[in-house]
C-alpha cells in the first residue's frame, strides 16, 4: 500500500483533531438537534397503531435486551445505545420532514443525531463533545454523499442506481459520531469507518411504489454506526483503503465514479454541513418546489375549484420518484405514500393548510383520500423543465402552470425550494416549525425546556432532556 494517507485516514484525523467548533458551526449543529426532536416527537405522536414502524422497531429491540443505557423519545424504555438509535432515528425520519444536503440529496440529521444522543447519554458526554460529534458526523456523511455526485451524470450515482443515500452514507457518519464520543483516536475512528462500510444500506423503491421500510433506513444507519464504533473500541479494524480500494466503497457502490474533491478538499475550512435545507413541508423533498408553486397561486387567489389543468415543470431525474408511476401518484395507497407524489402534494397545497403551508394534518387518515383531493392530483402532469434539471440537484427548481376554467392560465416559478441555502427559512421559522412538531407530543412548558436544554449550557442538560423527551405531556 501507498505511504500517502488514505481516504478514511484523512477524514479520521479531520474527526480526531477538530477540538472546538466555530461558533456558526454550533449553533447549526443546535438547530439540527432541535429540528430532529421535533421530528421525532412530532412522529411518535402519529403512531395511533401497533403496525407503524417505530412500535415496530420497538417490539423487536426490547426483545434483544441487553444493557439499558440510553433513552427512548417518547417511551420509559432504556436500551443499549445501539437499539435506541436504532429507534430514534425510524422515529426521526418517519414523517420525511428531515433536512436535506444539497446537491446530495441525502437526510443527514436524522442518522447522526439519534446516534450522539444514544452514545452521549451512555458515556456521561459533555456538552462540546456533543456538538462536535453531530457537526463532524454530519460533515462526513455529507462529504460522502458529495463524492457521488458527478456533474455529467446530473445527478448523485448512488440515486441512478436505486441506492439510498441516506442511509448508506449516514451508517459511515453515524460511526464517526459514536467513535468521537467514546474517546477513541484518528486509527480507531478509521477502523470504525472501515468497519461500517460494510453494514450501510438502503434502496429507494418504497419511494416510487410504497412500503414502510424506507422510515426504518437512518434508525439502522444509526444503530450500525454505533456498532461499528463499539466494535473498533474492541479492536476490530477495518481495511484503510475501505473507500477508493479495488474492492471498496466507491468501487462497490459507485461503479468507481466518485468525486475525491468533493470528499476530502478544505476539511475543516468548507464545511458541506452548512448546506444541508430543513424541510418546511412534511413531504419528499423534489416535491417543495412545486408545494412553494401552488401556495404562490394559491395566494394569488385561485382555488381549487378553479382548476382546469396543471402541468408541474420539474428535474428531469425527480419525475421517477414524483411523477411515476402515473397511476400510483395520482391514486397514493396512504397519506405516507402521497408525500412522494407531485400530483397529490400539489392538490394538498390548494386545499390543505397550516405549518409553514402544508403539514402533518393533510396526510392524516381523515384527510389524505379525501375524493376532492383525488380529483385535483389527476388533473395534474408532470413533465421535464430544463431550467429545473439544469440546476439540480444544487437547489430544487420547478415551474407550474394552472390553466382555470375561465379559460385564464396562471404562471410562477421557483428557482430553489424554501428552506434552502437560497431561500432559506429564518430562525423564527424554524422554531415554528420545532414548536408545531414538538407540541403534538409534549406540553407548551414542556416543548420550552427542550428548546432550552438544547442549548447544553450546562452538564446536568442532556439527562434532563432525555427525560423530558420520554414521556408524553400533551
Amino acid at each position: 500500500m501507498s505511504s500517502e494517507k488514505t481516504h478514511v485516514q484523512l477524514l479520521a484525523e479531520f474527526a480526531a483533531n477538530t477540538k472546538v467548533l466555530a461558533p456558526n458551526i454550533a449553533a447549526d449543529a443546535r438547530e439540527r438537534i432541535l429540528d430532529v426532536l421535533g421530528n421525532s416527537l412530532a412522529g411518535r405522536a402519529e403512531s395511533l397503531h401497533e403496525s407503524e414502524p417505530d412500535r415496530a422497531v420497538e417490539r423487536v429491540v426490547a426483545a434483544w435486551g441487553g444493557t439499558p443505557t440510553s433513552s427512548v423519545i417518547g417511551s420509559q424504555l432504556k436500551l443499549p445505545s445501539a437499539s435506541a438509535a436504532l429507534i430514534n432515528g425510524t422515529l426521526a425520519h418517519i414523517l420525511d420532514f428531515d433536512d436535506t444536503h444539497l446537491p446530495s440529496v441525502l437526510h443527514p440529521s436524522a442518522s447522526i443525531v439519534p446516534t450522539a444522543l444514544a452514545v452521549a447519554e451512555e458515556v456521561n458526554a459533555s456538552p462540546d463533545q456533543i456538538l462536535r460529534s453531530v457537526a463532524i458526523g454530519i460533515e462526513i456523511t455529507n462529504r460522502l454523499g458529495m463524492a457521488s455526485y458527478i456533474p455529467s451524470a446530473g445527478n448523485s450515482i448512488f440515486f441512478e442506481k436505486g441506492f439510498h443515500a441516506t442511509s448508506i452514507c449516514g451508517t459511515i457518519g453515524a460511526s464517526v459520531t459514536a467513535a468521537i464520543l467514546y474517546g477513541l483516536d484518528a486509527a480507531k475512528i478509521a477502523d470504525a469507518m472501515g468497519i461500517a462500510a460494510s453494514m450501510g444500506a438502503g434502496i429507494i423503491e418504497a419511494n416510487r411504489t410504497g412500503g414502510t421500510v424506507k422510515r426504518i433506513h437512518c434508525g439502522w444507519a444509526a444503530h450500525g454506526g454505533v456498532v461499528a464504533a463499539s466494535m473498533a473500541r474492541e479492536g476490530i479494524t477495518g481495511p484503510p483503503t475501505v473507500l477508493e480500494g479495488r474492492f471498496g466503497f466507491f468501487n462497490a457502490y459507485l461503479d468507481g465514479q466518485y468525486d475525491a474533491d468533493a470528499l476530502l478538499d478544505g476539511l475543516g475550512d468548507r464545511w458541506e454541513l452548512l448546506k444541508t435545507a430543513y424541510k418546511p413541508y412534511p413531504t419528499n423533498h423534489f416535491t417543495h418546489p412545486g408545494i412553494d408553486c401552488a401556495l404562490a397561486i394559491r395566494a394569488a387567489g385561485i382555488k381549487a375549484a378553479d382548476v382546469e389543468s396543471v402541468e408541474l415543470g420539474v428535474a428531469a431525474p425527480v419525475i421517477r420518484t414524483i411523477g411515476e408511476p402515473r397511476e400510483e401518484k395520482i391514486h397514493p395507497k396512504s397519506g405516507y405514500h402521497g408525500k412522494f407524489s407531485a400530483p397529490y402534494t400539489l392538490a394538498t397545497a390548494f386545499l390543505g393548510g397550516g405549518g409553514l403551508g402544508v403539514y402533518l394534518d393533510d396526510f392524516s387518515e381523515s384527510s389524505w383520500d379525501q375524493p376532492e383531493r383525488l380529483a385535483l392530483a389527476a388533473k395534474v402532469n408532470v413533465v421535464a423543465d430544463d431550467q429545473a434539471t439544469k440546476i439540480f440537484p444544487n437547489a430544487f427548481a420547478a415551474v407550474l402552470t394552472v390553466k382555470t376554467k375561465d379559460g385564464q392560465t396562471h404562471t410562477h416559478r421557483v428557482a430553489a425550494s424554501l428552506g434552502s441555502k437560497e431561500a432559506p427559512l429564518t430562525r423564527d421559522q424554524i422554531m415554528q416549525k420545532f414548536n408545531l412538531n414538538a407540541s403534538r407530543y409534549l406540553s407548551a412548558d414542556a416543548v420550552e425546556q427542550v428548546s432550552k436544554y438544547v442549548n447544553f449550557e450546562s452538564e446536568g442538560d442532556l439527562p434532563a432532556l432525555m427525560k423530558l423527551l420520554s414521556t408524553k405531556s400533551a
